[in-house]
C-alpha cells in the first residue's frame, strides 16, 4: 500500500520540483489519492526528517503552506492533520495558451465556468515559441496544483512537458504522445480534413482548382497537409499549396483554402474590392469557427472548442484522468 512518504518520493524524479515543492504536492496528491483521509494525523517532523533527509526547515515550510491552503491544520503537542480533502477549493491552476483568438476564448469561458469562483486559475501565452513555453513552465513549477498546457509542435516540448508529473498535467487542442498516463483533449485532423474536403469535392470542382496557403515553417498541423495532398490525388482535383497569400493575386474560378484569419480576410476584401461574389466566382474555405465567420457566411470546419474547456474543468474538478480526441466538423455555408 502507499504512503505519504512514496508519494513525496516520486516527486524526486521531476527535476523541476524543489524539495518544498515535493511535500506540498506529494501530501496533495495523498489526500486526492485517498491514502489519508480527514482527521488523519499526518508523519510528524522528525518521521519526515527520518524518511526523506530533508532539512526540519524545509519540512515545517511545506506543512505552513498546507495551513495556509486550509487543507491541513497544526495542533500543539499533536501534530498536523488532514482537516479538508476537497483539495481542488485550494487549487491554484496555471493554464498555458497559444493566445487568445475567439475560438480560444470559448474553451478558457467554458474552462473558467467549471472549474467554479473558489480555485485560483493564473493565464500565461506561449505565443507558438517553444522558449516561452520552458521559460514559463520553469518560472512557475511548484507553484501551481494543475497545469493545463497547449503544447507546440516542436522536438523539445515533450521534454518541457516530462517536468511535470502526470498527475497534475493536462495537455488540449493539440495532442502530443508523451510517457506514462497523461490526461489530455486534443483535436483530430488528419480524417477529419480529408472527410471535409470529401463532402466539399462536388463543390470544389466547380472551381478551375483549389489553393491552399500553407508555409511550412507554420505551425499548421502537418496532418492537413497531407490530408489536402491525398484528397487532390484521390480525387483527381487540380489543386496547390501556397506559402503565402500575395496582395493582389485572388481570381475569379479559384477556391481558397486557409487556416490564417489574416489571409482569410484579406481574401474576402479582395473579393469586394473585385465584385466577385463568395461561392459563385471564387470559393472560400476556413477553420476554426467562430461569430464573425458565421456572420460573414463563410464555410469552416472546426472543434468544438466549448466542449473541449468544458471537458477540460470538469476532468480537474472531479480528479479523474481524460483521454479524449475531439473531430473537427464541418459547418457548411456561403462561401464553399
Amino acid at each position: 500500500m502507499e504512503s505519504i512518504f512514496d508519494k513525496i518520493r516520486e516527486l524526486r524524479e521531476v527535476t523541476s520540483y524543489s524539495k518544498h515543492d515535493q511535500i506540498v504536492t506529494g501530501i496533495i496528491n495523498a489526500i486526492d489519492q485517498k491514502i489519508v483521509s480527514p482527521n488523519d494525523l499526518l508523519p510528524s517532523v522528525n518521521q519526515m526528517i527520518q524518511e526523506l533527509s530533508f532539512s526540519r526547515e524545509t519540512i515545517r515550510k511545506g506543512y505552513g503552506e498546507l495551513v495556509d491552503r486550509g487543507v491541513v491544520e497544526s495542533k500543539n503537542r499533536i501534530g498536523y492533520y488532514v482537516t479538508n480533502a476537497q483539495t481542488s477549493q485550494f487549487m491554484k491552476v496555471a493554464l498555458i495558451m497559444y493566445n487568445l483568438d475567439t475560438f480560444e476564448e470559448l474553451f478558457y469561458r467554458n474552462f473558467r465556468k467549471e472549474l467554479g469562483s473558489k480555485v485560483h486559475l493564473d493565464v500565461f501565452f506561449h505565443h507558438g515559441s517553444v522558449d516561452v513555453l520552458e521559460s514559463t513552465l520553469f518560472q512557475i513549477k511548484g507553484k501551481y496544483g494543475m497545469y493545463v498546457v497547449a503544447p507546440i509542435p516542436h522536438r523539445k516540448t515533450k521534454e518541457i512537458l516530462e517536468t511535470i508529473p502526470r498527475n497534475n498535467l493536462l495537455t488540449f487542442d493539440r495532442f502530443e504522445p508523451l510517457d506514462g498516463d497523461v490526461s489530455y483533449i486534443a483535436q483530430e485532423f488528419e480524417r477529419s480534413t480529408y472527410a471535409v474536403l470529401e463532402t466539399l469535392a462536388d463543390k470544389i470542382r466547380e472551381f478551375d482548382e483549389i489553393i491552399f496557403y500553407h508555409s511550412p515553417k507554420s505551425l499548421d498541423p502537418k496532418e492537413i497537409v497531407s490530408s489536402f495532398k491525398r484528397f487532390l490525388h484521390d480525387y483527381s482535383i487540380r489543386g496547390q499549396i501556397v506559402s503565402e497569400f500575395v496582395p493582389g493575386s485572388v481570381e475569379k474560378g479559384k477556391a481558397y483554402f486557409t487556416l490564417d484569419n489574416y489571409t482569410m480576410w484579406s481574401i474576402l476584401k479582395e473579393c469586394k474590392g473585385k465584385n466577385l461574389t463568395m461561392g459563385v466566382d471564387v470559393g472560400l474555405l476556413s477553420v476554426n469557427d467562430e461569430p464573425a465567420k458565421e456572420f460573414v457566411d463563410i464555410t469552416t470546419y472546426s472543434t468544438d472548442f466549448a466542449l473541449m474547456g468544458k471537458l477540460a474543468g470538469q476532468a480537474i474538478m472531479q480528479k479523474q484522468k481524460i483521454q479524449v480526441i475531439l473531430p473537427n466538423v464541418l459547418i457548411r455555408r456561403k462561401t464553399l
